[in-house]
């Protein structure tokens, strides 16, 4: 397991009633069945509010993305990729997509 996906479970794992899961064959975690996180190219991909302020955030870090598993082009507009060298907003943007699903 790499230092990345360590981070990742560590992460979601510590959310009170988060549950591990896959999306798109991907491991995800889950709060009442529906998706909040996932891992993809050993970097956190987060559910955020589209436009809200922490999802304009998210995007403005250097190298971030929108989530885009089929890597066709087709990304998905609430899902944002987040590399590795912003760790520190993981635990932010994971809180953020909990709050975001129980809205």
């Amino acid at each position: 397991m790499t230092k990345e996906e360590e981070y990742y479970h560590k992460i979601a794992s510590a959310i009170s009633g988060a549950e591990k899961s896959q999306m798109f064959g991907k491991p995800c975690y889950k709060i009442n069945k529906k998706a909040f996180c996932c891992f993809f190219e050993n970097e956190m991909v987060f559910k955020l509010k589209f436009n809200s302020e922490l999802y304009q955030e998210a995007l403005s870090l250097d190298g971030t993305k929108l989530f885009d598993p089929s890597g066709k082009g087709r990304a998905m507009k609430e899902w944002v990729q987040v590399s590795f060298e912003y760790v520190e907003f993981w635990e932010k943007f994971a809180d953020s997509a909990v709050e975001y699903l129980k809205s």
